[in-house]
C-alpha cells in the first residue's frame, strides 16, 4: 500500500488512491487503456513493466493500488470474476492438500470446490464457522488452507476472524476470507490476522450491477508475487473497461455502504415484527448469535438481510416474484434492491440434504437492500407477502 494513504480516512482513500490526474493530459479520471500490447524501445525492456495487457494494464494497475489501500494490503490482484480469484487461491495448493471451509458458503464456491478441484486431488471439509474450535478440530496433517465467509451467504452467520486466524497461525496454515458482503468499508480481515482477502467486485465494489470482477488482496509481498504469477500464467484477468467501472464504483463505496446499512437495519426491524416471518437473520439485531462478534470486527452490519417466511417453498417463490421495487435477481450489492430465493437460485447447486443440514429452509428469502427510500422497500414487501 502506498504510504501516503496510510493515515488518510476511508473516504479520502476511496476517492484518490490509485487515481492521480493523468500525467499526460491532466485527466482527473483514470483513462481506459484499451490496448493489448505496448511499444518497447529495446527488446525485453518494457517501460514500467508494460509489455502485454494480460500481465499489466494501467487501468488495472490503478484499480489494484486502490483496492490494496482500502484493505490495508501491500498487493492487490484483479481477476475476471470472484470465482476466478478463488481459483487462483486454490492454485496455490497441490494435489493431496486439504481445505477446511465454513459450511455456509456461496453456492458457486462450494461447486468450485466439489465439482472442479476435487478431481485434481484437493479435499475439503466443512464446519460451522461460528465456532472457531470447529476449524481446529477439522485440521489434519494435509490441511493447508482455512477458508471463511463472514457474514456468510445466505444465512448471515458471523465467524470470529481473529480467533480463526490464531488457530491457523498456530498450525502454519494459509488463511483466506471472502469479504464480499462486508466490503473493506465495514471489515478488514488482513488486520485481524488473515493472509488473503477475496472480493467479488461484481457486488458492492462495482456497485451498479454492470460488471463482473474479482480481486485478491494480501499483506505479504512474497505471497502477492506468487498470486501475481498465477494471474499472468492462468490469464483470468478483467478487461480495462471493467477495471474502470470498478475504480469508479470505489469512489462512492463509503457513501453507498452507509445507505445500504441504514436501509437493511430498517427493513430487518420491520421484518422482525411481521406475523408471517418466522426468523430474521441479520447481525445488527442483538438477538443474532453473532451480534457481539460482528460489533467487534465490523463497523456496521451490512446491507444484506435474510429471513424465513412461515410458508411452503412455492409461496416463498411467489413472494419473490411479486415484488416491484425489489428486483427478483441473483447477485447483490448494487444500488437497486434485489430479492432472491436461495434454495432455488444461488444455492440450487448445493445438494438438498446439505442445504437443510446448514439451515437453508424452503422459506428462506435473501434481500440485498439498495439505496432507495426504506419506506418504499417495506411497502413493496408488505404488498408481496402472503396475507
Amino acid at each position: 500500500m502506498n504510504s501516503q494513504h496510510d493515515s488518510q480516512g476511508f473516504g479520502t482513500r476511496a476517492v484518490h488512491a490509485g487515481s492521480p490526474p493523468d500525467p499526460t493530459t491532466g485527466a482527473v479520471m483514470t483513462p481506459v487503456y484499451l490496448t493489448s500490447t505496448y511499444a518497447q524501445e529495446y527488446p525485453a525492456q518494457p517501460k514500467d513493466g508494460y509489455d502485454y495487457s494480460r500481465a499489466k494494464n494501467p487501468t488495472r494497475t490503478s484499480l489494484e493500488v486502490a483496492l490494496a489501500a482500502l484493505e490495508g494490503g501491500t498487493t492487490a490482484l484483479s481477476f475476471g470474476s470472484g470465482l476466478a480469484a478463488l481459483t487462483a487461491v486454490l492454485h496455490l495448493l497441490k494435489s493431496g492438500d486439504h481445505v477446511v471451509a465454513g459450511n455456509d458458503l456461496y453456492g458457486g464456491t462450494r461447486r468450485l470446490f466439489e465439482r472442479v478441484f476435487k478431481q485434481f486431488g484437493l479435499t475439503f471439509s466443512y464446519v460451522d464457522p461460528t465456532q472457531p474450535q470447529n476449524f481446529a478440530a477439522a485440521i489434519t496433517p494435509a490441511t493447508k488452507l482455512l477458508w471463511v465467509e463472514t457474514p456468510t451467504n445466505p444465512l448471515l452467520a458471523i465467524a470470529d476472524l481473529a480467533a480463526i486466524a490464531a488457530i491457523g497461525k498456530k498450525h502454519g496454515l494459509l488463511l483466506g476470507c471472502d469479504n464480499t458482503f462486508a466490503t473493506p468499508y465495514l471489515q478488514n480481515p488482513l488486520a485481524l490476522g488473515f493472509d488473503i482477502v477475496l472480493h467479488s467486485t461484481t457486488k458492492y465494489i462495482g456497485g451498479h450491477s454492470d460488471l463482473i470482477g474479482g480481486a485478491l488482496i494480501v499483506k505479504d509481498a512474497e505471497l502477492g508475487e506468487r498470486i501475481r504469477f498465477l494471474q499472468l500464467a492462468v490469464g483470468a484477468v478483467p478487461g480495462p473497461l471493467d477495471c474502470f467501472l470498478q475504480l469508479r464504483g470505489l469512489k462512492t463505496l463509503h457513501l453507498r455502504m452507509a445507505r445500504h446499512c441504514e436501509n437493511a437495519h430498517t427493513v430487518a426491524d420491520w421484518l422482525k415484527q411481521h406475523k408471517r416471518v418466522k426468523r430474521v437473520l441479520y447481525p445488527g439485531h442483538a438477538s443474532h448469535p453473532g451480534h457481539e462478534v460482528a460489533k467487534r470486527q465490523m463497523r456496521d452490519f451490512g446491507g444484506m438481510v435474510s429471513f424465513v417466511l412461515d410458508c411452503d417453498v412455492k409461496t416463498a417463490m411467489d413472494v419473490c416474484a411479486r415484488t416491484k421495487v425489489f428486483t427478483l435477481a441473483e447477485s447483490l450489492g448494487g444500488v437497486e434492491s434485489l430479492i432472491e430465493h436461495p434454495p432455488s437460485m444461488t444455492h440450487a447447486s448445493v445438494p438438498e440434504a446439505d442445504r437443510r443440514k446448514i439451515g437453508i429452509d424452503d422459506g428462506l428469502i435473501r434481500l440485498s437492500c439498495g439505496v432507495e427510500d426504506a419506506r418504499d422497500l417495506i411497502a413493496d414487501l408488505e404488498s408481496a407477502f402472503p396475507k
